[in-house]
């Protein structure tokens, strides 16, 4: 449970929980607060209120170093292009041992391709910038996974990578969370990868959650006008749409700005005079699916 607030990052009464041995994906426009969100639970942003703990232990409390033991976090630039493979694996963890580092790259799928080159401890000098962006990504991969983390923040982790090796690495990622046990909380734009590997979703708006649940629930009964605003801007080719005949009106405010009442309400087609006065509180409409909206 916390809120953040910090020029014009800005999150309220953010309050989940992560279930472990799962994929947590959350979607909204830019400027919603997803990476600043990733940024608090990777102790990149300080000073918010509330807590966050993992295992049980309040990261607010410990140094940034000791919480890469509890968790990590991948983005889509995790790699080094100036550092080679093992200075990128040793500045997570300076100690590791090469059985450790050739591990970590088994795990990855890249051990066995770079025993086929010029032989590991070569290519384990190699520079970054000579693999390709799935390679690299791998590596990055490597990097969180070698401190053996019980959680991991993956924010905007394929966003780089073409499609085909975007398919690779979601598919590593599914492996190492059944392998490994892994939690994920996982950032995207991209709704049709949402849809494919996470177990639950959260939709933010402006710093809020406005509606979460399992993926199965969100993507065949969405309730918020928010979410179903994202869902009928997807592109679909053949299909029938996932929601059709809503559009929201003008652009998302600023978030130092933010309209009275429901944060949505100023481009929202139902918005009525309640929901422009009062902030609607992130309720249960049916079991295990939440979601923030007067109209529910």
């Amino acid at each position: 449970h916390f809120a953040y607030e910090k020029d014009r990052e800005i999150l309220k009464g953010i309050t989940m929980n992560f279930p472990a041995n799962s994929f947590i994906s959350f979607v909204g426009e830019s400027g919603c607060g997803k990476s600043t969100l990733a940024g608090i639970l990777t102790a990149r942003n300080r000073g918010y209120s509330g807590s966050v703990k993992v295992g049980g232990v309040d990261i607010s409390q410990i140094r940034e170093e000791e919480l890469m033991a509890h968790m990590t976090k991948i983005t889509h630039n995790s790699y080094l292009f100036a550092g080679t493979v093992e200075e990128n694996l040793r500045m997570a963890k300076p100690d590791a041992t090469r059985e450790e580092l050739e591990y970590v790259l088994e795990k990855v799928n890249l051990l066995a391709f770079l025993k086929e080159q010029d032989g590991l401890q070569t290519v384990l000098l190699e520079k970054g910038g000579n693999f390709s962006g799935g390679q690299r990504q791998r590596i990055g991969i490597a990097r969180a996974l070698i401190m053996e983390p019980e959680f991991v923040v993956a924010d905007e982790p394929i966003s780089a990578l073409d499609v085909s090796i975007r398919a690779q690495v979601l598919n590593l990622l599914n492996q190492l969370k059944a392998s490994r046990g892994l939690t994920y909380l996982f950032i995207a734009h991209d709704l049709s990868v949402v849809r494919h590997i996470s177990d639950r979703l959260g939709v933010m708006y402006l710093g809020s959650i406005v509606e979460m649940g399992d993926k199965h629930t969100l993507f065949t009964n969405p309730v918020h006008p928010y979410t179903k605003v994202l869902f009928a801007a997807v592109p679909t080719v053949g299909e029938k749409p996932l929601v059709q005949g809503i559009d929201a009106k003008g652009e998302i405010p600023s978030p130092v700005n933010l309209p009275k009442g429901c944060y949505f309400s100023d481009r929202c087609p139902y918005a009525t005079d309640r929901c422009r006065q009062e902030k609607p509180v992130l309720r249960e409409v049916e079991p295990g699916h939440m979601a923030a909206c007067h109209l529910l």
